[in-house]
């Protein structure tokens, strides 16, 4: 997925095991970032900095999103242990993550695996992707997509 791409449609329990789909959020334009496991050190810090600007994000009417392939009860106990406001999406068999193309090969350790690409989506109103950050890195990431959506309303 990118930049003028259709971000696909998606229906995926939520921290208390609710369904969400992205219906819920026609007309409104939002931040999804896909991540790799609750509690780990980079995705704790991108979820911790996320939910620093959470407010400022939602004085806009920009929802941020977060989904992983972790469990519903993974992501309560993951919100509830660091404050986190965030909406945290499960999606266990990477179905979301492999249409949008953040499910793939990665390297660790000189091993390869399939594993989530970290990567962030700017979501406009009408559906198409206005921005796209993929295979980052957590320091300074946040900042860069803040600034991006507070550009996007400092448009005349």
């Amino acid at each position: 997925m990118d930049v003028g791409d259709h971000f696909p449609n998606f229906e995926l329990k939520d921290e208390n095991d609710e369904t969400f789909s992205n219906t819920s959020l026609e007309g409104v334009r939002y931040i999804i970032f896909f991540y790799s496991k609750d509690g780990t050190a980079g995705c704790t810090r991108e979820a911790l900095e996320f939910n620093e600007r959470y407010a400022k994000l939602m004085m806009m009417n920009v929802p941020v999103i977060g989904v992983s392939k972790d469990s519903s009860e993974s992501h309560k106990r993951f919100r509830e242990k660091n404050g986190l406001r965030l909406k945290l999406l499960s999606d266990p068999s990477h179905v979301l993550m492999e249409k949008a193309g953040v499910w793939g090969k990665k390297m660790n350790y000189g091993k390869e695996y399939e594993g989530t690409i970290r990567s962030t989506f700017l979501v406009g109103k009408d559906g198409i992707i206005e921005e796209a950050w993929k295979n980052i890195k957590v320091a300074g990431h946040v900042e860069k997509v803040h600034g991006a959506v507070k550009m996007l309303f400092d448009r005349p």
